[in-house]
């Protein structure tokens, strides 16, 4: 890996998705995986979007997240384009609260996937693009692991926390 290449590329269907999908940019920061972002409506900038696509991996993206609301197509059009891996975030907005998103994301015809996360799972994204680039980068193996270490033993001690809480109420803790 060249330093400081991006490896994973964040495209956003509209610039009020910065704020979800920032979530990503902040994981992806804290793990040391170098990304890039960028702005690329699949319906108002269709020849930018396919373009990104096209290229990203002689950019030497190997993941794509891509954060849409609505009708959503960002991923899906993104995946019609390169053989690369492709996370969709649907992003809650409008009257259906995300679940239009979340269903144009996740429903893909064949041949063409795109892993899909939760309503606004911007961070998951990050996480799972980190998976996948785990496989080739042991380093980011790693990282994930320190994380998924400390998330349990942040966890143990409210349990600890919870049950003396527990007792010193009179009850005893299960």
């Amino acid at each position: 890996m060249e330093e400081g290449k991006p490896l994973v590329g964040i495209i956003l269907g509209s610039d009020s998705d910065l704020d979800i999908m920032n979530k990503a940019a902040e994981i992806l920061k804290e793990l040391g995986v170098p990304y890039e972002m960028d702005i690329s409506s699949a319906h108002r900038m269709p020849d930018k979007t396919a373009e990104y696509a096209k290229t990203a991996r002689d950019r030497g993206i190997e993941v794509v997240i891509a954060g849409a609301g609505m009708a959503a197509h960002l991923a899906g059009v993104i995946a019609s384009h390169t053989t690369l891996p492709v996370i969709g975030v649907p992003l809650k907005s409008g009257a259906l609260n995300g679940q239009d998103a979340l269903y144009a994301t996740v429903q893909m015809p064949t041949g063409i996937p795109v892993a899909t996360v939760a309503i606004d799972g911007a961070k998951n994204a990050a996480y799972l693009a980190c998976s996948i680039l785990s496989i080739k980068y042991p380093e980011y193996a790693e990282k994930l692991e320190k994380y998924r270490a400390q998330t349990r033993k942040e966890l143990e001690k409210k349990s600890e926390k919870l049950k003396k809480a527990i007792k010193t109420n009179g009850e005893e803790a299960k």
